[in-house]
């Protein structure tokens, strides 16, 4: 090759033409592939401890709500219970006040207060309805039997969790309370009363800041009130209706504090949980470093192991292009050696042969001379055949001719002829006959001659020999012709006919070899080989400067 070190190996020379640095790729694609793999496996891992302690947050949220829903759930229940169990006692202090005191007392006098009329007071303004109200309530303390009836209740209620009774008659109107300033207040519009007066009892908890009982004024309590329906012993009809109002705030207190300890152990429970959840989570978080660690090791070795892979492929191939320029720079010098001896032989041929024809073509023109033969006469016919001999000799020895491994300004047409006459001698190719078609007024152009001369050479030989597959009395002709391509030359080989010219030049072992070593001289030279529709192209730059 023009201008390279054959000294230098093909790893010391990165970048060529053709040349495929293995190891420099394998070294980048290789790392980008495994950083890729890693970077993809770590945000896998991470994303797999992402979702793991979002798995756990909502299970502690899950447990949370469960513990607070079962403790809302028994507290509800519990009250619940409450109110049930103090609603079956009013319902049963109803039926012993009903028992002790319908008969004789509550039966005449609700009759009495039911009898009163209300209906001027409903119908009245807010301040006139007050007032009115007001009015009912001391003609119904006014009736005789109150106060009996009055010191009864409190007797019967006296020492118990009963804060307060309170007796309407069927109109909602409050014929007794045992606070008496609720005495007369009309409740018809109460959701409680009218459930009672339909027969079913109503209860509800409440918490009371400030409460007025029997004889006292309580606060801070929470009181259970019921609203009973009242009947008459032995009957099934409402007669009236009782509200009671007792004391529940012992009960209430234990259910807090059930709830409170209930809540404790939820929250100790709950901290329980939230402690495993974090060792969950730093076991996972170890586990995962501890993956990602085992995952990059053998990553990493992965990569050794094919980077030492690739590395001793570099190295074959580094051994196989070094035996390859050995065996192209041995090729060259023989090449070289050849044409030197070819040459040697020329001048030899030439010189040896050159002086007994130059006797023979004096003594045959005297001859001529002497005898005034005509044209077809012995010393004519040896003129003849002595010209064809040194025409042949010339052509040999301008072929053969020593040249320089520079590049240097060729008249293509020139080198091409003489290698076609060159060939034409070659007995290889006797059934091919060579048809040099010369293109005008070529550019001149920068070659090696010597390199020109051996890529046409081994493309001519390959298009040319005898085909063993063809009879050898086939006639073939090889047609060669030059023109002018941009500022350069084309030289176009072709066979005819086309069927004679391999479908691809190259094929077979030694057309391989001779295009190939024609490609190398080639580009070499800064030129192009192709192929083209059964026809080989070799086209050459133009010469520096053109």
């Amino acid at each position: 090759m023009q201008g390279t070190d054959p000294k230098r190996t093909t790893a010391d020379r990165p970048g060529r033409r053709g040349e495929f640095r293995l190891l420099r790729y394998f070294t980048l694609t290789s790392f980008i592939a495994l950083a890729v793999a890693g970077l993809a496996l770590f945000l896998l891992e991470r994303m797999e401890i992402a979702f793991f302690q979002e798995v756990q947050r909502e299970q502690q949220a899950f447990f949370a709500k469960v513990q607070a829903d079962l403790a809302r759930e028994q507290e509800e229940a519990a009250r619940r219970s409450l109110l049930a169990v103090h609603e079956a006692g009013h319902v049963n202090l109803t039926k012993v006040f009903s028992n002790m005191l319908w008969r004789s007392d509550l039966a005449a006098f609700v009759d009495r207060v039911q009898a009163m009329p209300v209906d001027e007071c409903r119908a009245a303004a807010a301040e006139a309805r007050e007032a009115c109200f007001a009015q009912l309530r001391a003609r119904i303390m006014a009736l005789p039997g109150f106060a009996a009836l009055d010191a009864k209740m409190r007797a019967t209620a006296r020492d118990s969790t009963v804060f307060k009774v309170k007796v309407y008659d069927l109109r909602g109107i409050t014929a007794y309370s045992s606070e008496h300033a609720q005495i007369g207040e009309d409740k018809a519009d109460n959701d409680g009363w009218k459930r009672a007066a339909r027969g079913t009892p109503a209860s509800e908890l409440a918490h009371r800041d400030q409460f007025s009982a029997f004889e006292r004024v309580i606060a801070n309590r929470d009181v259970i009130s019921s609203y009973i329906p009242g009947r008459a012993p032995g009957s099934d009809a409402v007669a009236g209706v009782f509200e009671i109002y007792s004391d529940a705030t012992p009960f209430v207190a234990q259910i807090r504090g059930v709830a409170a300890r209930q809540a404790a152990l939820a929250a100790e429970n709950q901290a329980t949980v939230e402690r495993a959840a974090e060792m969950n989570e730093d076991r996972v978080h170890s586990n995962a470093y501890a993956v990602l660690a085992v995952v990059g090791a053998l990553l990493a070795l992965l990569y050794l192991a094919l980077y030492l892979v690739a590395r001793r492929g570099q190295r074959i191939l580094d051994r196989q292009a070094r035996e390859r320029e050995q065996s192209i720079r041995r090729e060259q010098q023989w090449h070289r050696e050849k044409m030197d001896a070819l040459a040697a032989m020329a001048a030899n041929v030439s010189h040896e042969v050159g002086t007994p024809l130059s006797t023979i073509n004096l003594l045959a023109r005297d001859m001529a001379q002497a005898k005034g033969s005509a044209p077809g006469d012995e010393p004519r016919v040896i003129l003849e055949e002595a010209e064809r001999i040194a025409r042949m000799t010339r052509e040999i020895s301008r072929f053969a001719a020593a040249r320089s491994e520079s590049p240097e300004l060729l008249d293509v047409n020139a080198a091409v002829k003489a290698m076609c006459e060159f060939l034409s001698y070659d007995r290889r190719a006797r059934a091919t006959r060579i048809d040099f078609q010369p293109g005008a007024q070529l550019p001149a152009c920068s070659a090696v001659p010597d390199h020109l001369n051996e890529a046409l050479m081994g493309l001519m030989q390959m298009c040319a020999q005898d085909d063993p597959e063809q009879p050898a009395a086939t006639p073939r002709v090889l047609r060669v012709r030059t023109e002018a391509r941009g500022a350069g030359v084309a030289i176009r080989i072709g066979l005819e006919p086309a069927a004679a010219l391999h479908a691809k030049p190259g094929a077979g072992e030694d057309g391989e070899l001779r295009f190939e070593a024609a490609l190398r001289r080639v580009q070499g030279m800064g030129g192009r080989l192709e192929w083209r529709d059964g026809t080989i192209e070799v086209i050459l730059p133009p010469a520096p400067g053109a």
